[in-house]
């Protein structure tokens, strides 16, 4: 078997060995308040800003819109401001359910792994390595100590195995709070005119005028973030237009046909 200067194994104490994805610290009764090493996903971030203000975006004015055929600022006011509240709260709640049930079933795998002997475990980590192309005589000094130590064999399951991440302790919060916000802010941009202009029909047509650019600019901003391609991103674009004015026609038709149905 080689040293334990062998480049074949890694350092006992070492952290750098896994992902830090991971905190085995987790593992323990420790109670010290130690920080853990799970750390704050920009690309859950960015996940949530583009469903929060694309839907923010989309959805006010698809109703303000459609709210405008009654000749009403107030009202437009007023049911949009309603929707945009109510549907900030939901959109919140929802990314935050989703992170909580991410991060229960993360803990709850983990606890199955922690319960399970590593010695038992030997030939699911060899084929989690052939994966990578490891022979098992090259595995097997690895395998050895990664059975020689409970936590540092969980974290291997948890990566590696299941390829799940640690969430972030504030993740949920977080999710939560960057959805719900996204939305706000998206779904007041094309309420604007409304609240500054005092002619209905004027209100409308700079809502929509605005709606048409701020979808344009944010469905290539998000495709070009994400691809790194110019054409990912006039595509995003369009994509996002087409959604967005099928979705306020949708709207504005339905209302005005109701109305005319009242008449």
């Amino acid at each position: 078997m080689p040293s334990e200067s062998s480049p074949l194994l890694p350092e006992p104490s070492s952290e750098r060995a896994f992902p830090e994805a991971y905190d085995s610290k987790s593992l323990s009764s420790d109670t010290s308040g130690s920080t853990s090493t799970s750390t704050f996903d920009l690309s859950d971030a960015l996940r949530d800003i583009i469903i929060g203000f694309s839907d923010g975006v989309t959805v006010p004015f698809a109703l303000t819109a459609g709210l405008s055929s009654l000749g009403s600022t107030k009202l437009v006011i007023v049911g949009g401001l309603a929707e945009l509240f109510s549907g900030m709260i939901s959109m919140g709640l929802g990314a935050y359910l989703a992170a909580v049930t991410e991060r229960d079933t993360y803990h709850s795998q983990e606890e199955k792994q922690t319960a399970c002997l590593p010695e038992d475990q030997r030939s699911e980590i060899y084929s989690i390595l052939e994966r990578y192309n490891v022979s098992r005589d090259a595995a097997a000094p690895l395998v050895d100590e990664l059975c020689a130590d409970r936590a540092r064999w969980v974290r291997f399951k948890m990566d590696f195995g299941l390829r799940m991440d640690q969430p972030n302790v504030h993740g949920a919060w977080i999710s939560g709070l960057t959805m719900g916000l996204s939305y706000f802010v998206g779904g007041l941009i094309p309420m604007i005119p409304y609240f500054v202009l005092s002619n209905i029909r004027d209100a409308l047509l700079v809502s929509v005028a605005v709606t048409v650019f701020i979808l344009l600019g944010f469905g290539y901003v998000k495709n070009y973030v994400a691809i790194r391609n110019h054409r990912a991103g006039l595509w995003g674009a369009v994509q996002t237009l087409i959604i967005g004015v099928l979705a306020a026609g949708t709207s504005y038709l339905i209302v005005r046909a109701l109305d005319g149905g009242d008449a």
